[in-house]
């Protein structure tokens, strides 16, 4: 093998295993093709990826369990960071209601991220079934910040992450927003 090639299988090892959080993801573990995302939940870019693209992608490769999704927190800022705790305490195990919140957060990205952060997710987190008390502690949870800490320090130092969104599709690193046609190709071949 040629020693692209195994840094190649290197990377994509890499990638698939997660590290301090358990994944979050949506199809089949056993699937061809794994795409794993990485996004900030202040980053308008990762916002549009998941309102216009996502939708494409899992109706037409995640519903048909052609392809696992993978989402892994990559807070550009503390109020992404609040963003991902809040996902996180919502969603727990459950990963489609995990996706279902992470896609909240980007449809109202403009009123949390810009004005009354703690209140409107506070609103979010209510809405969700989750107290105020339950809010405030999950918005204090040093050891859940350390753990999304740690692996975005994983993915910038071993696997080269440096923007939102970043993708990989099994192991190859494609940066920024993609259009549908894109993804389809590259999962297609």
């Amino acid at each position: 093998l040629s020693l692209s090639l195994i840094a190649a299988f290197a990377g994509a090892a890499d990638v698939a295993k997660p590290q301090s959080l358990p994944d979050m993801a949506l199809g089949p573990a056993n699937a061809t093709v794994t795409i794993t995302e990485y996004a900030s939940m202040t980053c308008p870019h990762c916002a549009a990826f998941t309102e216009k693209v996502f939708p494409k992608i899992k109706s037409e490769f995640i519903d048909s369990g052609k392809i696992r999704f993978v989402f892994r927190e990559f807070p550009l800022d503390i109020k992404a960071a609040a963003g991902s705790m809040l996902a996180r305490c919502i969603g727990k195990d459950d990963a489609p209601k995990f996706f279902a919140v992470i896609d909240l957060l980007f449809k109202q990205q403009n009123d949390w991220v810009t004005k009354n952060t703690t209140e409107t997710l506070t609103r979010i987190g209510k809405q969700a079934g989750l107290t105020q008390v339950q809010v405030e502690d999950c918005l204090k949870d040093q050891a859940l910040l350390d753990k999304i800490a740690a692996d975005q320090k994983f993915a910038a130092e071993v696997l080269k992450v440096s923007s939102t969104p970043t993708f990989f599709i099994n192991g190859e690193m494609i940066k920024g927003e993609q259009s549908f046609e894109e993804f389809s190709k590259r999962i297609n071949a």
